[in-house]
């Protein structure tokens, strides 16, 4: 899942997808990459759990799975003691 998040490309993507579900094609057209390219980045965040895939027909639409996202949040902080609604010192 890190490996997945360390990807500023991978990171846009769930950015974009925070706002709505979007089609691979709708994805594609805000970057400026190959096919190829993006179809690798969309593999990862699918192997990361991340996006979720519903396919229609030729249309593959991605939406964020936001239970992955936020249970590594919590491991996340939890690694590094953050606890939540406290303050930092």
């Amino acid at each position: 899942m890190y490996r997945a998040l360390a990807d500023p490309t991978r990171r846009r993507i769930l950015a974009l997808l925070r706002e709505r579900p979007m089609t691979a094609g709708e994805l594609a057209g805000q970057f400026d990459l190959a096919w190829p390219t993006m179809s690798g980045h969309f593999s990862v965040l699918r192997e990361a759990d991340l996006v979720q895939a519903d396919r229609a027909g030729s249309t593959i639409t991605y939406r964020l799975n936001q239970t992955v996202l936020q249970e590594a949040l919590m491991a996340l902080m939890d690694a590094l003691g953050v606890v939540p609604g406290e303050r930092p010192a």
